[in-house]
């Protein structure tokens, strides 16, 4: 029945990772729109975070999570004989389905070995496999959905080298060190998560210090070549040791600056340190948010998300994505209801909430805006689209279009100030 369950949940996910929902913009324009311009001939829009003068985002994370993927794509269309471009809507749909095929292997797999009680490993798997935030926000090419999987492998690289049954905790020290410089480049917010988690190692670096120096050397190779890989791609002419050493782009300290001056956060909205707490945590967790609160289970896991809702919270930007990494820690944290009668009024509400919410975000949250893009690319006689009240529609997906479609983008102005 549990195995039945699962497989289902997880067509589920498959069938909202091949719907055509957008949930935020950044989902195209901090990653596969960046890579997809440097891998194929698609003209692309970059954003003010890769234009600006102090740029806030890192390539390091983005070659391997979408730049391998389609570097594979474009040999595998090369090999068979195809002539021109993949069309985007291609690749597009290749990395939906790889995000979903991550989430499905490396967030449920971090799950069983984080949960060593199997009874309670069963129901956080079929918590998370049945949340609406699994199905939808995990399965779309968001930094966030990225930085879920690296918190919960760091977890469990954290819990690996801890264990005092292991010999040698060097090879996990190693990739732990990568893992985490990787999760830095990724999103400034990823440390946050391994506050209180990182203390465990303490003593184990007091008591193998190789276990300490193989991290230390494997996360500052690993910043090198990150370093390396912005600076290259930032910079107009060809890098040298001598521009990595006296004008080096280090992506991370730029947007801790940047989101460390209120002005900056001003322009995307300012909000309450409470907001993560009472508005975007029960919206993400929906009923699971009031066992979290009657029936914690602390953890590892827990702790993890209780010191990165905390540091969220500290900053005056907060969007319920932000949370993302939290959803799987605390609902493999929580305790289900003992008594029968509330158990199955728990059950009914979370299926409930969690089919209104995926069906709102995963299927008709802005889910004409790519059909809209790739109809356009197939119109010969198209030259200029007009896009009001939505996101800002991704360039890349009209298959050099553009070139001759002219797209305004007039947002949300009003009728009286909008002009042609």
């Amino acid at each position: 029945m549990w195995r039945r369950t699962y497989l289902t949940l997880v067509l589920i996910r498959l069938w909202f990772a091949l719907s055509p929902s957008y949930l935020h913009p950044d989902e195209n324009f901090q990653g596969p729109e960046v890579i997809a311009g440097q891998i194929f001939s698609y003209p692309v829009r970059h954003t003010w975070e890769f234009t600006s003068e102090n740029p806030i985002r890192s390539v390091f994370p983005l070659w391997p999570v979408y730049g391998l993927p389609m570097l594979l794509l474009r040999w595998l269309w090369i090999g068979n004989g195809q002539d021109g471009e993949i069309p985007p809507i291609a690749v597009f749909w290749t990395l939906r389905v790889l995000m979903f095929a991550i989430s499905f292997v490396l967030e449920d797999w971090a799950l069983h070995e984080l949960i060593p009680s199997p009874k309670h490993r069963r129901v956080a798997v079929l918590l998370v496999a049945s949340s609406y935030v699994t199905w939808t926000y995990q399965t779309h090419t968001f930094s966030n959905s990225v930085e879920t999987l690296v918190v919960a492998w760091s977890l469990v690289l954290i819990q690996r080298v801890a264990d005092p049954r292991q010999r040698s905790c060097v090879l996990s020290a190693t990739v732990l060190g990568i893992v985490a410089v990787f999760g830095v480049f990724n999103r400034i917010t990823f440390p946050a998560f391994l506050v209180v988690p990182g203390l465990r190692l303490l003593p184990v670096f007091w008591k193998r210090p190789t276990s300490l120096v193989c991290l230390t050397l494997a996360a500052a190779v690993t910043t090198v070549i990150a370093i390396g890989l912005d600076t290259a791609f930032y910079l107009p002419d060809s890098v040298t040791w001598t521009d990595l050493i006296h004008r080096p782009v280090i992506t991370p300290l730029n947007n801790f600056k940047y989101n460390s001056a209120t002005e900056n956060l001003a322009q995307h909205g300012l909000h309450p340190w409470y907001q993560h707490l009472v508005g975007n945590l029960p919206l993400l967790l929906g009923p699971a948010a009031a066992l979290l609160v009657i029936r914690p289970k602390p953890s590892i896991r827990l702790w993890s998300a209780m010191s990165g809702l905390v540091v969220l919270s500290a900053f005056q930007h907060q969007e319920a994505r932000f949370l993302l990494p939290t959803v799987p820690l605390f609902l493999s944290s929580i305790r289900m209801p003992r008594n029968q009668t509330v158990f199955y009024i728990f059950t009914a509400v979370w299926i409930g909430f969690n089919l209104v919410l995926g069906s709102l975000m995963g299927i008709y949250h802005q889910g004409g805006v790519v059909p809209g893009q790739v109809f356009l690319s197939q119109q010969p006689d198209a030259t200029q689209a007009i896009w009001w009240k939505t996101y800002t529609p991704p360039i890349w997906l009209l298959n050099g279009k553009n070139e001759f479609l002219t797209t305004r983008d007039v947002m949300g102005l009003k009728d009286e100030t909008r002009s042609i």
